[in-house]
């Protein structure tokens, strides 16, 4: 479906500005580049997780310097998932999509739970 595909994207030039940015205008999804100026993706991850309002917001983690062992270090990282850099820009939109929809049965779930105590 087309609109499946209208995607609003905000950038951050680094992982502090990120922070802010999601603060301020929480996402629906972060792709996390894990190799930044100052403060690491892994850790602007971590911090993520540690705010209240911000940590059920997926995050894709995003490299090109794809190391054996990375994927593993994002996901315990408090990642949702992991791509390597060269993007497949025909697979991106449905990566996403991918997300989203976790987040969202995630949420339906939870909702479920607690209506029913």
């Amino acid at each position: 479906m087309a609109s499946d595909y209208d995607f609003m994207v905000q950038e951050a030039e680094n992982a502090a500005d990120g922070l802010k940015l999601a603060q301020t205008q929480p996402p629906d999804l972060i792709l996390m580049d894990v190799s930044m100026p100052g403060m690491d993706g892994l850790t602007a991850t971590q911090r993520i997780r540690s705010i209240p309002e911000l940590k059920d917001i997926p995050i894709v983690a995003m490299t090109a310097n794809a190391m054996e062992g990375d994927k593993e270090k994002a996901l315990d990282a408090g990642c949702d998932g992991y791509i390597r850099k060269p993007i497949d820009v025909d697979r991106l939109p449905d990566d996403i999509l991918h997300y989203l929809r976790r987040r969202d049965e995630r949420g339906a779930e939870h909702h479920e739970s607690t209506r029913a105590d």
